[in-house]
């Protein structure tokens, strides 16, 4: 079985800039909820694929590499619903 990671709070694991995870009208919640079901995962596949490929090149590589795993385990999550 896989291990359960776990973000600390940070820019990583919904930002305040955002809404922060309390607020209902986080950006992501919104676009969940506006988005159909294949909008959605096309959004979450263009951040993983953002946050990886930027990665070496920002100076915050480890976070970058968190932003992406954050964003694949939204696009996992939604995937799974039909």
């Amino acid at each position: 079985m896989a291990k359960k990671v776990t973000f600390k709070k940070s820019a990583v694991h919904h930002p305040a800039h955002y809404g922060g995870a309390d607020n209902l009208y986080e950006t992501i919640k919104v676009l969940e909820a506006r988005l159909t079901r294949e909008e959605f995962i096309g959004a979450m596949k263009f951040q993983v694929y953002k946050y990886n490929d930027r990665a070496l090149h920002k100076g915050n590589e480890i976070e970058d590499y968190e932003k992406g795993l954050f964003y694949q385990n939204r696009l996992v999550k939604r995937a799974k619903e039909k």
